[in-house]
């Protein structure tokens, strides 16, 4: 018997994959190593960048300068590379905004802002939360070719340089997290947030894992963020233990399909059946905060699973569905997951519906059973089913069904396809 280690929360779940019981499929990305010095590799990304000037080329001394990062659901490394950055930059830290990327989320607050920077560098410069709902903080830059109105926060737009960071990952209706995120949906208004995630884009099949090109949803973005875009992006890969294993600085553009190559590379694993059952997880802390963003994990699994087929998935929810948003409302909505896609597009946009819309979807025609501390009556009510044991879970299943099982320890990590 072999036991794997699924993460979950801060720690692990194990996972024992007897032989006797079934055939077990354990799909993992190819990660690469963790950089041996990542400090070094950091300046030498920035002073050979791709498709641009060097930084320090690019900002003068007189310069204010935005740097847009990803919010505390989002494992950028933050408290690494926002003090490497001020080395590179030739102005003083009072000169320097890092412009926390919510998106749709909540603030971080002040506890967590020092989580996920640091106290000594939360002293050092001004730190601020992007508020997508705000009147006051959210700027017009123009328009795209499709009349959507693009609103920015004004601490992105009124500096003389800005850089994103971001991490790359597959990312399920984007194709990949990481370029131009960082600014839409990172640092745009609510109203041009729902343009880009409005249902009939979310529905169209090339609005998934890997893709970009011919991804209608990520064109839409780089439509919106082409009107003010970043002069600088830093974005990075992470291994398993989330450490960097790469640096991509440099153009918007090039950098970041770089990275998006790399990563598709060593994320996307092709297997050659579908499963009965697929066990998977949301990648652990900080990715699996909440039932929201586990979504993500569910949805990976969802790619393998036959029809009628079950999904389970360990994830803590420390944060619950959560309590904010919209997503626990639009998931109690009707009695089936057909009723929640219904309500979608019959009403005027509103927060999370695009998550929604993807998990009912997926329910539609497969079981998800959840693993997680969160509460269980809350689970309930966004019709999924909840596991108090997942080893018990996964016997039971195999003890009146085929028994071959795929199993996802790093969640939406790895992308699978047939």
């Amino acid at each position: 018997m072999k036991q794997i280690d699924i993460p979950y929360g801060r720690g692990a779940v194990s996972v024992q994959t007897d032989p006797k019981l079934a055939h077990w499929d354990v799909i993992r990305p190819s990660f690469e190593p963790a950089l041996e010095d990542p400090k070094r590799l950091f300046h030498k990304a920035v002073r050979h960048p791709l498709g641009t000037k060097p930084l320090r080329e690019i900002v003068k001394p007189s310069d204010r300068v935005v740097i847009a990062t990803s919010d505390g659901t989002r494992p950028v490394p933050n408290k690494q590379l926002i003090p490497w950055l001020l080395e590179e930059l030739p102005v003083s830290p009072d000169q320097v905004t890092v412009l926390i990327g919510t998106g749709t989320h909540r603030p971080n607050t002040k506890r967590e802002i020092v989580e996920m920077f640091g106290e000594e560098l939360v002293r050092r410069v001004r730190i601020v939360n992007h508020d997508a709902f705000s009147e006051t903080q959210n700027e017009q830059v123009g328009k795209t070719a499709d009349g959507t109105t693009v609103f920015l926060n004004k601490e992105y737009l009124n500096v003389d340089v800005r850089i994103a960071l971001g991490f790359i990952e597959p990312h399920f209706f984007a194709g990949f997290s990481g370029g131009p995120k960082a600014v839409a949906p990172g640092v745009a208004s609510i109203e041009t947030i729902f343009r880009l995630h409005r249902a009939e884009l979310i529905a169209d099949p090339n609005s998934t894992w890997g893709v970009l090109h011919e991804n209608p949803l990520h064109r839409k973005i780089r439509e919106c963020v082409a009107l003010c875009p970043p002069d600088f992006l830093l974005n990075v890969t992470l291994n398993a233990e989330k450490k960097i294993s790469g640096y991509y600085a440099g153009d918007l553009s090039q950098a970041h399909a770089k990275g998006c190559t790399d990563v598709k590379a060593s994320a996307m694993v092709p297997v050659e059946t579908s499963f009965p059952l697929v066990v998977t997880s949301n990648s652990g802390f900080p990715l699996d905060q909440n039932l929201y963003q586990t979504v993500k994990g569910i949805s990976a699994a969802a790619r393998i699973v036959t029809d009628g087929g079950t999904i389970l998935v360990a994830s803590a929810c420390s944060d619950g569905v959560p309590d904010h948003g919209n997503f626990a409302a639009l998931m109690r909505e009707g009695h089936t997951p057909a009723d929640v896609i219904e309500s979608v597009y019959a009403r005027e946009p509103i927060l999370d519906q695009w998550q929604a819309q993807i998990l009912s979807g997926i329910l539609n025609r497969v079981n998800v059973k959840v693993y997680t501390e969160m509460n269980k009556d809350e689970v309930r009510a966004c019709k999924l089913q909840v596991i108090p044991d997942l080893n018990k879970a996964i016997h039971e299943h195999l003890e009146s069904r085929d028994n071959r099982v795929a199993v996802l320890p790093d969640g939406p990590l790895v992308i699978p396809y047939l």
